[in-house]
This record gives C-alpha cells, sequence and structure tokens, in this order.
C-alpha cells in the first residue's frame, strides 16, 4: 500500500489536536494570506485561497482570523511577507521527499530543514533532485468501510475523477487539480466521510521500507510537517500499516 497515504490520513485525524497548540491555525494562516496576496481576496474567484479558508472553517478558525490573514494578504493589513519555497531531499533507502513551505527568512528555513534531514537519516538536495518523482493533483482517501468500490466509482468518475485505488483500508480518489473541488463536492454530497483530501504531489513510484529505514522515514516526515514554515510535504515511501502501527505506539 502507499504508506505516505496511510500516514497523511492519521495525521489527519490528529489535526484537532494540533490546532489547540496553534500550530495548525499557523500554518493556515500563511497560506490564506499567501493565496490572496496572489490571487486576490475574493474566494470565490480564487481557487486556492477558497481551499486554504475551507481549510480554516474545518479546524474552526474564527471569521476574524480568516479576515485578517486576508487582508494582510492583500496588503489591506501590516504583516509578515512570506515567500514560497520548495525543498527537495531523500531520506533514509532513498525515498524522495518534495516539500513545500512558506517563509519570511529563507536562509532560517533552509538550515533548520537540512538539520531535520541530517538527523533523521536523510539529505537535503538541489532543486529538481526528485520533481520528476512526483504529479500534481488533488486525493481523496475514504475509509473502505464508509463506502462499497462501485458506488464510489460512479460518483467520483462522473464528477471528473481520473482513478480510484485501492489502497488497503483506504479508496484514494485522484484527480486533476482543476477536477478537485468538483469530485470532492460530489463525494460529499452523497453523505461519504472523508478521511483526507487535498491537491499535492502525488508519488509517481514508491520505496518500500522496512524496520529502522521505515521508523527513520515516520520520524523525519513527522518532524517536517510540524516545521513551522512546512505546508506540505509529499514523499513516496512505502511502508506497512504494521510499522506505522509500531511509530504511533513508540
Amino acid at each position: 500500500m502507499s504508506g505516505h497515504s496511510k500516514w497523511a490520513s492519521i495525521k489527519h485525524k490528529k489535526a484537532a489536536a494540533d490546532s489547540k497548540r496553534g500550530k495548525i491555525f499557523t500554518k493556515i494562516i500563511r497560506e490564506i494570506a499567501v493565496a490572496a496576496r496572489a490571487g486576490g481576496g475574493d474566494a470565490d474567484m480564487n481557487p486556492r485561497l477558497r481551499k486554504a479558508v475551507q481549510d480554516a472553517k474545518a479546524v474552526n478558525m474564527p471569521a476574524d482570523n480568516i479576515k485578517r490573514a486576508i487582508q494582510k494578504g492583500t496588503g489591506q493589513l501590516e504583516g509578515s511577507h512570506y515567500e514560497e519555497v520548495i525543498y527537495e531531499g531523500y531520506g533514509p533507502g532513498g525515498f524522495a521527499v518534495y516539500i513545500t513551505a512558506l517563509s519570511d527568512n529563507k536562509n532560517r528555513t533552509v538550515s533548520e530543514i537540512r538539520h531535520i534531514f541530517t538527523r533523521n537519516g536523510g539529505q537535503i538536495g538541489t532543486s529538481g533532485c526528485v520533481a520528476f518523482r512526483f504529479k500534481r493533483g488533488g486525493y481523496i482517501d475514504i475509509d473502505q468501510e464508509k463506502v462499497e468500490e462501485e458506488k464510489l466509482m460512479d460518483i467520483a468518475l462522473n464528477a471528473g475523477a481520473e482513478d480510484i485505488k485501492d489502497d488497503g483500508d483506504t479508496w484514494e480518489v485522484i484527480t486533476a487539480p482543476e477536477k478537485y473541488e468538483a469530485v470532492l463536492e460530489a463525494v460529499k454530497a452523497a453523505g461519504i466521510e472523508v478521511a483526507d483530501s487535498n491537491v499535492g504531489h502525488i508519488p509517481q513510484d514508491y520505496i518500500k521500507l522496512e524496520g529502522k529505514q521505515a521508523q527513520q522515514a515516520l520520524r523525519l516526515v513527522e518532524e517536517l510537517e510540524d516545521h513551522d514554515d512546512v505546508q506540505t510535504v509529499a514523499a513516496n515511501f512505502d511502508i506497512d500499516e504494521k510499522e506505522i502501527a509500531q511509530y504511533e505506539t513508540a
């Protein structure tokens, strides 16, 4: 199975606890501001901003926080200026890692990201070193117990999905970026509960990891995801659920 997909679902379920520490709020506020700066403050006309606002509402962010973040992005309020940065590298066992971040100090951020890689058996790489191993697209993960495959295929494919993958105990619906919203809305309109969804970088191949390397990989990805400047982490590791369960209880 796609170990990173399973890990993403677990992280999504933990988001409510993370938001109490303000970490999730911080990441979403930055994304709202950057999205508003890049495409304007009207969520109806700005798909990236619309997605960020949806994410904010999903973790119960107050409306005033959302409004201020938009205003900082459009220049109506003063705020830090964040730049979008991409980092690429390799984890233990050679799996590929593709990171998107928003930073107001790129020298500080790259130093901290490099340190996370190093202490977890990986190394940061040069621009483009692993990008070709990922394809930008939408993904919607659904626990298999929530819906039968035939029903999901009928709904998702009719809404424009590209593929549906059997990912162990999860269905993974794959879409083109521009079809993501339509497919997600169709799934939700059918009353199907979604475990995790986003537009991101989907691995085109996977590297199987076991034992120490699997545990190092999970620690590396978790530490990267917990970094304040990091917005998304994509990785092409394939780790069995039992290995992930061992890490969760470690």
